[in-house]
C-alpha cells in the first residue's frame, strides 16, 4: 500500500463518508440496462478498489442484493438518509469494492478508462473512438494499468 495516500467520499447528505486509502485500480463506465435503472442516468461511472483499502468512517449504510446482468449477485450499499448508493460489492469482484466514483471527493482525477456494455448505451451518446469501448465486458488482464493489475493479484494471494 502507498503510504500517505487518503482520499474521502460521501453520500448526497452528507451522513455517510468513508476514506480510500489507495488509488483505484480501475475506473469504468458502465452502459449497461441495469446501471441505467439503479441510477435513472444513461450510464454510471464506478471506481474499483481494494476493500482493505475503504473505510466507512461515519454513517450507517443499508444493502440490498441484486442479479447483475452477468447472472451473478451482486449487494449495494446505500445511505440510510438519502438512498444514495455509495459501494457495491460484485460476487465477480473477488477482493475488490466497487465505489460510485462521484461520491469521491476531486472524483475529476478518475475519468473513466473504458466504457463497458455499450451494446446498450443511450442513441444519442456519442462515444470517441478513442476511448476504450467495449461490447460487454473487457478482460482486465489486456485492460487495467500494469502497475494496478500487479496490485491486485498481490491482494488477492493475501486473501486466499
Amino acid at each position: 500500500m502507498k503510504q500517505n495516500f487518503e482520499l474521502k467520499g460521501k453520500c448526497a447528505c452528507g451522513n455517510v463518508k468513508y476514506k480510500i486509502t489507495e488509488k483505484p485500480l480501475f475506473t469504468q463506465a458502465c452502459h449497461c440496462n441495469d446501471c441505467k435503472v439503479l441510477t435513472g442516468s444513461s450510464y454510471v461511472v464506478n471506481s474499483s478498489v481494494l476493500e482493505n483499502s475503504f473505510f466507512l468512517t461515519e454513517g450507517k449504510v443499508s444493502s440490498t442484493k441484486l442479479v447483475a446482468g452477468s447472472g451473478k449477485t451482486c449487494r449495494f450499499f446505500f445511505c440510510n438518509r438519502c438512498g444514495v448508493i455509495v459501494y457495491a460489492d460484485y460476487d465477480s469482484a473477488i477482493g475488490r469494492l466497487t465505489l460510485r466514483t462521484k461520491t469521491l471527493e476531486n472524483a475529476y482525477m478518475f475519468p473513466p478508462q473504458a466504457h463497458i456494455f455499450i451494446k446498450d448505451k443511450d442513441p444519442w451518446l456519442n462515444l470517441s473512438e478513442n476511448q476504450n469501448c467495449y461490447e460487454t465486458m473487457y478482460d482486465p488482464d489486456k485492460t487495467w494499468p500494469e502497475e494496478n493489475l500487479k496490485r491486485y493479484k498481490e491482494y488477492l494471494k493475501t486473501i486466499k
